[in-house]
């Protein structure tokens, strides 16, 4: 019996480049590995000649510093977590812009967590799946609260801003201010002689809705008018449509505040369509100064908010709380303005 012997041949493989080291560097750059060290974790005290001399080596060579040893040293994962209750809001989406920009300024990532509802139970679980992340730090853009119930009860145990001018929360609060905003709409229309605004309000669970309806009633109130039934709308250009066609029937109607420009907008065409003029007749003032509000027709009367400037100062006081630079926790409500346009007259 003959024994066959099977020999196999070798497979060429390709060599696997080998990662540039931070001694590579040292030596690319004419330093120390305790320098290349030094500007990897991106510490202070590396005069700024050298420390671009360094960055141009690790450029050159393709040197990538190991995140994940250099969080256990420091501490630090440069990464930030961001809980949003809608994607589809004006506002959040111009917001998180601003707080992914100031983040990457200052050497963080972002990651995202929307969250169907402000339950108790989805804002733990984000918490959770934000820990896994291994985030420094939380911020919640908040839009709406749960009716009826306490506050929302936030984890602790990492930093946390939070975007919304009603929370009473143990962390650094930030938001336009809505209450200025909408004071600012109604006394505009009251000092232009109409005897009272009606209100278009976004939905019942929303904070920022909230705010600018008691301030719009508040504003009436102080001015001794009339303080007309408000008309709940959901933040679409279609309630705005419904409200409108409605109050376009009462001719007692001549000023309307809605609470935002895409309800104004669908105000504005119901006012078109049953033949009351604007602002000949009815003048209508909107909120939030969306890019499209200067080319509705007429050009919409708004009030401007800037949610670039929230964004930044709500990521400057996380980032500050994260390295230990933060102060007392605060409240900052940044200043709304009126931006004066053609949908809002005197009265005839």
């Amino acid at each position: 019996m003959s024994e066959t012997t099977t020999t196999s041949a070798a497979i060429p493989t390709r060599e696997r480049r080998r990662e540039v080291s931070m001694a590579d560097v040292a030596a690319a750059a004419g330093v120390s590995g305790q320098t290349v060290s030094r500007v990897a974790n991106e510490r202070a005290n590396v005069d700024p000649e050298t420390r671009q001399r360094v960055l141009d080596a690790m450029s050159a060579l393709g040197y990538r510093p190991n995140s994940a040893a250099r969080a256990l040293r420091s501490g630090r994962f440069r990464s930030i977590g961001v809980i949003m209750f809608s994607l589809s809001s004006y506002g959040n989406t111009r917001t998180l812009d601003a707080l992914a920009s100031m983040a990457a300024a200052s050497g963080y990532s972002i990651t995202l967590i929307t969250v169907q509802s402000a339950s108790q139970s989805d804002v733990s679980g984000a918490f959770l799946r934000l820990r896994e992340h291994a985030v420094d730090g939380i911020v919640i853009l908040i839009e709406t609260h749960r009716l009826g119930e306490n506050e929302l009860s936030i984890p602790s145990g990492l930093p946390v801003v939070v975007v919304d001018s009603s929370a009473d929360y143990p962390y650094a609060v930030v938001d336009n201010d809505q209450a200025q905003g909408a004071r600012l709409a109604t006394e505009h229309l009251l000092d232009l002689g109409h005897e009272t605004v009606w209100h278009v309000s976004g939905p019942p669970e929303s904070f920022a809705a909230e705010r600018r309806r008691d301030a719009w009633r508040a504003a009436l109130e102080q001015r001794g008018c009339r303080v007309p039934d408000v008309q709940i709308g959901d933040w679409t250009a279609e309630s705005g449509h419904r409200i409108g066609l409605a109050l376009a029937a009462r001719p007692d109607v001549t000023a309307v505040f809605a609470a935002n420009d895409q309800m104004a907008l669908g105000v504005i065409r119901a006012l078109h369509e049953t033949g009351r003029a604007v602002p000949g007749e009815v003048s209508v003032v909107g909120f939030d100064d969306m890019p499209e509000s200067a080319n509705f027709w007429p050009p919409l009367t708004t009030v401007r908010q800037r949610f670039e400037r929230v964004g930044e100062e709500a990521m400057t006081a996380l980032i500050a709380d994260i390295e230990g630079s933060g102060g007392e926790h605060a409240r900052t409500l940044v200043p709304t303005s009126l931006v004066v346009r053609a949908s809002s007259g005197p009265r005839r």
